[in-house]
C-alpha cells in the first residue's frame, strides 16, 4: 500500500506537491484573464521556477505560477509586468485515473508574488490541479474540473 501524498503549504501559498502535467504554455502564448482585476489578454513571459536545459524553451502548464504582461485590459495595468497562476490549458494533459482533460482556452488568474489573488472573482472552470496546489484560487472558483 503506497504512502500517503503529504501537502505542506509553502511561504507563496501554494501546496508543494505537482503532479505530472504536459507543458503545454510556452513565452509568447496569450492567455485570457479569467479573474476581475481589469486585465482582459495576458502574454506570457516567463515560467516561474522552471529549471531547463540549453536552448529549451521554459514551459508551463496547469498551476504554474508564471509572468505575464498585460496586453489589453485598463490603461493602468497594460504594459506592466505580473505574475499569475495558469488555471486552464488547451494542450490535453493526462490524470492519474487515466482521463485526457482540454479546455477550450488558456486562462489564468493575477496573482501577487506570495499568492494573493489580485480579483475577487474567477469566470469559467478552474483545472482540479490548479485549486488543489493553491488553495486561495480554489476558494474563489465557482467551477472545478
Amino acid at each position: 500500500m503506497p504512502a500517503p501524498k503529504t501537502r505542506a503549504v509553502s511561504a507563496k501559498g501554494m501546496v508543494e506537491y505537482r503532479p505530472k502535467i504536459s507543458r503545454g504554455l510556452i513565452p509568447g502564448t496569450m492567455l485570457v484573464c479569467a479573474d476581475n482585476s481589469g486585465a482582459k489578454e495576458l502574454k506570457l513571459i516567463n515560467v516561474m521556477g522552471y529549471r531547463g536545459r540549453h536552448r529549451r524553451y521554459p514551459s508551463g502548464g496547469v498551476g504554474d505560477m508564471v509572468v505575464v504582461s498585460v496586453r489589453k485590459g485598463t490603461p493602468e495595468l497594460r504594459k506592466q509586468m505580473f505574475h499569475a497562476v495558469v488555471i486552464r490549458q488547451r494542450m490535453p494533459y493526462r490524470r492519474p485515473d487515466g482521463i485526457r482533460v482540454q479546455f477550450e482556452d488558456n486562462a489564468a488568474v493575477l496573482v501577487t508574488p506570495e499568492g494573493e489573488l489580485k480579483g475577487t472573482e474567477i469566470r469559467g472552470p478552474v483545472a482540479k490541479e490548479a485549486a488543489e496546489r493553491w488553495p486561495r484560487v480554489a476558494n474563489l472558483a465557482s467551477m472545478i474540473l
